[in-house]
C-alpha cells in the first residue's frame, strides 16, 4: 500500500469514528500528518508504512506539540523492518504510542482499547493490582501459594499487587487460575504515561534567528513562545490573557507560505487555536482564516488583546466551537 493510500485510509477511519480531521500537512518539514478532534480528545497523528522511519527528533517534536496543544501524539503504521505490527498491541517509539490501523480501528471505531504493550523483553499487560489482590484473598491464598502456582518468587507476586506489569504469559496464567479478567487497558489517549519509555517533555529547539524579532515582541507583550523545528508553523505561543494558543508562521509571502497558512488554519480549526502569518509585505489580509500581518505592524503591538483584535480584524476568522 502506498503511503498516500495509507494516509487516506487512516483519515477515513478517523472520520468514521466521529473525528474532525485537518487537511494533510503535505509540506516539509513535518512531524505529524493530520490533527484530529473528537470532543475533548485531540490527536496529532503521524502515518507511516514502516515505523522505523520515525526518528528521535520527530518524536521529541510531537511530544512537545502534544503538550502545547493539549493533544495526544500518535503514530499509526503497518510494520517494522522485521515484522508487521500486531493487532491489539500498543508499541512505543521515542515516547510516542504506535498503533497498527487495526488497533486504531478497534480503539476509535469499536471503542475497544488495546490491552497489550510492547517493551524491551517482550509483550506486557497492565495488571489491575487491586482486582488481583482481591481475587487472591477471596481464594484465601497467601502470596507464597500464588507464587508457587505461577512458578515465581513471592516478591514478584507482591510487586504485581503493588502495580508492576506482567508478561502476556503470566497475565494469561493469572486469569486462568482465578477465572476472571485481571488486566487493564493501555490508556493511549492519556499518553500511556504508565508504560511509555520517555519521561518529561523535551526542551524547545533554539529560535530561528530570522524569527527572533517576532519572538521578542510576543515575549514583551506577555506570551510564552515555544519554537518548533518540524511543524508547518514556526512557534506555538500562549498567555494567561487569552484562552487560545497561537500558531505563528513567518517568511516572505510566497506560494509555499500561502500553503503553510492554509494548513495552519486547518490545524487551528481542529486544535482550537488561532493562526497568524507574519510577512514583510502583505498582499492580502488572510488565508482561510490565518491572519496575514506585516512585521512592521507586529512591532507596534503593546498587549495580547491588541494582537487578538488585529487577528480578528483581518476577517475570515471563525470562533472555535
Amino acid at each position: 500500500m502506498s503511503r498516500s493510500a495509507l494516509v487516506g485510509n487512516v483519515t477515513a477511519m478517523l472520520e468514521d469514528a466521529g473525528f474532525i480531521v485537518s487537511d494533510r500537512c503535505a509540506i516539509r518539514p513535518k512531524s505529524f500528518d493530520v490533527a484530529a478532534r473528537r470532543g475533548e480528545d485531540v490527536l496529532l497523528v503521524k502515518i507511516l508504512g514502516n515505523i522505523d522511519a520515525f526518528d528521535a527528533g520527530t518524536g521529541a517534536e510531537m511530544r512537545r506539540l502534544g503538550t502545547y496543544l493539549n493533544a495526544t501524539p500518535m503514530v499509526i503504521g503497518l510494520r517494522t523492518r522485521d515484522e508487521d505490527l500486531k493487532p491489539g498491541v500498543t508499541y512505543f517509539r521515542h515516547g510516542v504510542p504506535v498503533l497498527s490501523p487495526d488497533t486504531a480501528l478497534d480503539l476509535f471505531v469499536e471503542e475497544v482499547p488495546p490491552l497489550i504493550y510492547a517493551a524491551p523483553g517482550g509483550l506486557y499487560v497492565n495488571i489491575d493490582s487491586e482486582v488481583l489482590e482481591d481475587a487472591r484473598e477471596d481464594r484465601d491464598w497467601s502470596l507464597g501459594r500464588l507464587a508457587k502456582e505461577l512458578g515465581v518468587s513471592r516478591r514478584t507476586v507482591s510487586k504485581y499487587e503493588d502495580g508492576m506489569d506482567a508478561s502476556v504469559e503470566v497475565a494469561a496464567e493469572l486469569e486462568e487460575l482465578f477465572d476472571a479478567p485481571l488486566t487493564a487497558p493501555v490508556d493511549v489517549l492519556e499518553g500511556a504515561d504508565e508504560v511509555r519509555d520517555e519521561g518529561e517533555t523535551p526542551d524547545d529547539p533554539e529560535v530561528d534567528p530570522e524569527d527572533e524579532p517576532i519572538v521578542t515582541v510576543f515575549t514583551r507583550i506577555g506570551y510564552e513562545v515555544h519554537p518548533t523545528d518540524r511543524a508547518p508553523f514556526k512557534t506555538v505561543s500562549e498567555t494567561d490573557r487569552t484562552p487560545e494558543q497561537l500558531l505563528t508562521g513567518h517568511s516572505e509571502f510566497t506560494k509555499t507560505a500561502e500553503k503553510r497558512a492554509r494548513i495552519m488554519s486547518s490545524v487551528g480549526t481542529v486544535t482550537h487555536t488561532r493562526s497568524l502569518y507574519v510577512v514583510d509585505d502583505a498582499t492580502r489580509e488572510s488565508v482561510d482564516g490565518t491572519a496575514i500581518v506585516e512585521e512592521a505592524e507586529i512591532e507596534d503591538i503593546d498587549d495580547p488583546d491588541e494582537l487578538r483584535d488585529l487577528i480578528m480584524d483581518r476577517g475570515e476568522y471563525e470562533e472555535p466551537a
